[in-house]
């Protein structure tokens, strides 16, 4: 193991950080329900659900079985002029969760953002956009540019990036009192800018990677009626709020809104393979037209196989529940780090304790490595999103961890 960690560190190139990392890297070995076995036989609890994704666990038998029976037929078969039963299949369930008509099969989420842009683009015959800083919408160029472009990680590519209109972000507090003020603001910079608008995007009720902000749904509800009453479409990036994580299936669930164009990925294959999808109004769809877009491995048998299985277990268990009884232990579980912390903030199975300052990610990963949990801070975040899977002992585990970790960076 020592010589595969050595190979890694002068061959392999890590997300989000230089090469070599500063930070070291941990070998693992397998993962089985919410836990990673490392190379060196150390157990660790997942906060992350593998950012986000894993929200069934790991190696759950149905999905398992699910590409197991797929393998048996195709692994892999070109879009262009072909179908498949697991893709056909999927997007018939992703229209009947979502209410959109229309599927596009993509193989990031990145990429399911950057086809919503060509979308709007396409359909409304203009091309800027309308956002709000603290967003982010994944690490391609289009995505970059809709993503915070002072506090976001993609300042580097500034004057690379086509320049769109960012409002200031939503008053932060999924529970706070609207705005007005803020509000008139926006409405005021939307309509000096909406003659050259296509459309407005949004991280629905949380902003997930920008700074894991959660803002009230009357915002939401708000941009909306901005959107419509401009001739906008509004694009609801669900990437990382979909399939349950904040307690409704949707982020836009809670203002009871309904996107023209919506991206899904992440939880869409509970974690196994990479899957997204940009679906759309049937409206939309027909002011398009030709949309030429189409990755290598757009509607991969195995990715829309194990996808549709996640979605069905998803629907079968009591993913509600669940995620409430995750929230109730957050709150709980993260109260005693209030003292030490700027804020603590939990949202479905979403927990945030946020730091007075950036905090050192080395030696946060150690302290809750001593816990027995794997956690990725950024910035001044010390955060969760475990898997819907965990078990109370599991959730007590994390937070426990994170509160260690938030005493280590400040003082009350």
């Amino acid at each position: 193991m020592d010589d595969l960690l050595k190979l890694d560190r002068e061959h392999v190139w890590h997300p989000y950080t230089a090469f070599p990392p500063a930070v070291p890297v941990h070998a693992v070995a397998r993962a089985n329900g919410v836990r990673l076995t490392l190379a060196d036989g150390r157990e660790l609890v997942d906060g992350m659900s593998s950012w986000w994704a894993a929200i069934h666990g790991y190696r759950h038998p149905r999905l398992d079985q699910a590409i197991r029976t797929q393998l048996d037929d195709m692994a892999h078969v070109m879009f262009g002029g072909l179908t498949h039963e697991p893709a056909v299949r999927l997007a018939v369930r992703l229209t009947e969760m979502t209410g959109l008509d229309r599927v596009f099969l993509a193989d990031s989420g990145s990429v399911a953002v950057e086809v919503a842009i060509k979308m709007a683009i396409q359909a409304t015959g203009r091309t800027r956009l309308f956002t709000v800083r603290g967003g982010y919408h994944g690490d391609t160029f289009e995505c970059m540019s809709v993503c915070d472009p002072v506090n976001g990680m993609h300042h580097l590519f500034t004057g690379a990036l086509a320049q769109h209109v960012f409002a200031p972000p939503p008053p932060l507090g999924y529970e706070a009192a609207p705005d007005e003020g803020y509000l008139t603001e926006v409405a005021d910079l939307l309509a000096r800018h909406a003659h050259e608008l296509a459309a407005i995007i949004l991280e629905p009720v949380v902003q997930g990677a920008g700074g894991m902000r959660f803002y009230h749904p009357t915002y939401l509800r708000k941009f909306r009626e901005m959107a419509d009453a401009h001739g906008l479409l509004l694009i609801a990036d669900e990437i990382a709020t979909g399939f349950g994580r904040t307690g409704e299936l949707f982020g836009c669930d809670h203002a009871g809104i309904r996107p023209d164009i919506m991206c899904v990925g992440k939880a869409l294959t509970g974690g196994y393979l990479s899957l997204a999808a940009t679906l759309c109004t049937a409206e939309v769809a027909d002011r398009i037209g030709l949309l030429m877009h189409g990755p290598t491995y757009m509607g991969n048998p195995l990715a829309t196989a194990v996808a549709g299985a996640s979605l069905d277990l998803l629907a079968e268990r009591p993913w509600r529940a669940e995620v409430k009884g995750i929230e109730a232990a957050l709150i709980e579980g993260l109260a005693p780090a209030v003292p030490y912390a700027k804020d603590v903030r939990v949202l479905g199975a979403i927990g945030v304790i946020e730091a007075h300052e950036p905090v050192d990610i080395q030696k946060i990963q150690d302290i809750v490595m001593e816990h027995g949990v794997w956690l990725r801070p950024f910035g001044r975040l010390i955060y969760t999103m475990p898997p819907y899977a965990c078990e109370p002992g599991d959730l007590t585990m994390i937070t426990d961890a994170m509160v260690a970790a938030a005493r280590t960076v400040t003082s009350p």
